[in-house]
């Protein structure tokens, strides 16, 4: 029996109202609020968001892998409409979500800000507690790794760092759950190998995290961030593993931007050893629906 899973990301939810850019005053969010008012509210699509949505309802997934921005610019408001979009989306136990830089734009104190999202990143187990990264849930024989990337930025920066805590305590993680016979699914916002993003956007400790994944393994490492279908195989010790980017959820085929787009992954443990096959599903402007490829056995170039 295989266990499917859905992976999206970059859903930018829209509006963003102008007022929402000027209270509880920043100058990185006004900026954010001027390149969204500008540009970035052409390239995000509300209806193609919903279209997603159901498209992924519609094929029923054992469990739906969120890799960050939900968000745009950090503002209050913000937060809760995202909190009504996810508990509509899916519940905490069939939705697992990390934060990505929009949602972390700039500071905002924590039970105004990501706490609203805390019921999607809890691990099993744990309730009503400070958010702690790594975290992990165990779903059949998949094992989904939470990791956290999402920290304020300096002006026209839009990195993200894992930092000692996540680097210190990933390696245990890892190797615990091989030892139990898991399938791993790492989920991070940002690429998590070297190169992958330009210096302004990449993650910070990007080779740290690529030399524990090395060492420890892994099976599967799901991210957004760069808004485009990506796959970028890398060795482990305990096998060949693949990083998987896809494209925002909400994506309008504007220009050279890639449209919305998210993936369906189905695992299973065959003859001793881990199988999975992805289909990968895309916004078709001229049906106005997300159309699948045919499913395709993830395996090395």
């Amino acid at each position: 029996m295989h266990f499917s899973l859905a992976h999206l990301s970059d859903v930018h939810l829209g509006p963003l109202p102008a007022a929402w850019t000027f209270r509880h005053f920043r100058l990185k969010r006004l900026i954010g609020g001027a390149n969204w008012a500008r540009k970035r509210h052409n390239l995000h699509n509300l209806d193609i968001a919903a279209a997603a949505v159901a498209s992924i309802h519609a094929a029923e997934p054992d469990h739906i892998a969120f890799t960050g921005d939900l968000l745009n610019i950090s503002a209050w408001e913000e937060f809760p409409r995202g909190r009504e979009w996810m508990e509509k989306f899916g519940s905490p136990l069939d939705l697992s979500f990390v934060p990505g830089n929009h949602d972390a734009y700039v500071d905002v104190p924590y039970e105004d800000g990501l706490a609203q999202f805390a019921p999607w990143m809890m691990a099993d187990g744990v309730k009503d507690e400070a958010l702690q990264f790594p975290y992990v849930r165990l779903r059949r024989n998949v094992a989904l790794i939470g990791l956290c990337t999402a920290l304020p930025q300096a002006l026209h920066k839009a990195g993200g760092t894992l930092g000692e805590h996540q680097l210190r305590n990933l390696p245990h993680v890892l190797k615990s759950l091989q030892d139990q016979g898991f399938y791993r699914v790492v989920m991070i916002h940002h690429p998590p190998l070297p190169g992958l993003a330009s210096p302004r956007k990449a993650l910070t400790d990007a080779e740290a995290l690529q030399n524990i994944l090395k060492d420890k393994g892994c099976e599967l490492v799901l991210h957004g961030h760069n808004h485009r279908t990506m796959e970028n195989w890398f060795e482990t010790r305990s096998g060949p593993a693949v990083a998987i980017g896809v494209a925002s959820a909400s994506g309008a085929p504007q220009g050279r931007h890639e449209s919305a787009g998210w993936n369906l992954f189905r695992i299973r443990r065959q003859h001793g050893r881990w199988q999975a096959t992805i289909a990968r599903h895309h916004w078709d402007a001229a049906s106005g629906r997300f159309i699948g490829t045919k499913p395709a056995l993830l395996s090395p170039p």
